[in-house]
């Protein structure tokens, strides 16, 4: 891990840009920016903030009286690393070196299309055809003479029910951390285009949700169809 942020200091102090350097090594902008804060690079050759350190202990320095080298006694420093490598799996330490780098952006980023994906798949998974989409589902099997089958039913109204108060709790879930998102972000940011296009789904789901719940007493004034078209202006570029 640290040789690769050697190479990518090395490619930045050559003059790459910072999205070439993410193309390079497979990782985001954000990533690219926060190993240059946390290593201090500068173009001019030099560490940001470096400073020549005087060799050898000050004049008169009486702290190091008895110092037999090392670690002070019972020392911490080592424990997490040492635990880490005895007891946790090799892909999970793996993992963990990975999520190093990753910015509270990325983080974020990660969790926004983790939720998001989860909605998308939910519309076909839980998807009511019509008010007699009814399910039966067998909970018992009754065995000899006296025994006998249960089952259980799940009517459209209860599936439906049970859907739009999912699809309403995920929603709101993921407006938050896009909101959170948004806020460390800047338009610069690649992935803002795509979150224009998730804000426009979102909302288009949600206001279709409350379509269903509210069918009755809701008259269609063309909303709806205003934010389709919003959303197919937009385009999710790779």
């Amino acid at each position: 891990m640290a040789d690769r942020q050697e190479q990518a200091e090395q490619d930045y102090l050559s003059g790459m840009k910072y999205k070439d350097i993410a193309d390079k090594y497979e990782v985001s902008i954000n990533t690219v920016k926060s190993w240059k804060q946390r290593n201090g690079w500068t173009r001019d050759g030099t560490k940001k903030g470096a400073h020549k350190k005087q060799k050898g202990a000050p004049l008169n320095n009486q702290y190091a009286k008895g110092n037999k080298g090392g670690p002070p006694e019972r020392n911490k420093n080592a424990v997490t690393h040492g635990l880490f490598a005895k007891w946790l799996p090799g892909e999970t330490k793996e993992i963990m070196e990975i999520l190093q780098d990753r910015t509270e952006a990325d983080m974020l980023w990660d969790s926004i299309m983790f939720q998001y994906t989860a909605i998308l798949r939910s519309q076909k998974i839980m998807f009511v055809a019509n008010q007699d989409d009814t399910t039966k589902e067998q909970t018992q099997y009754g065995f000899g003479e006296a025994g006998s089958d249960k089952y259980e039913y799940q009517y459209a109204w209860d599936k439906q029910a049970a859907f739009l108060s999912a699809q309403s709790r995920a929603l709101g879930t993921l407006s938050n951390l896009i909101k959170q998102f948004s806020n460390l972000v800047d338009d610069r940011d690649e992935r803002a285009q795509k979150l224009k296009l998730m804000k426009a789904n979102v909302k288009l789901l949600d206001l279709k949700a409350k379509e269903q719940e509210y069918d009755d007493e809701v008259e269609d004034d063309g909303f709806i169809q205003a934010l389709e078209n919003e959303a197919g202006d937009l385009t999710w570029e790779e």
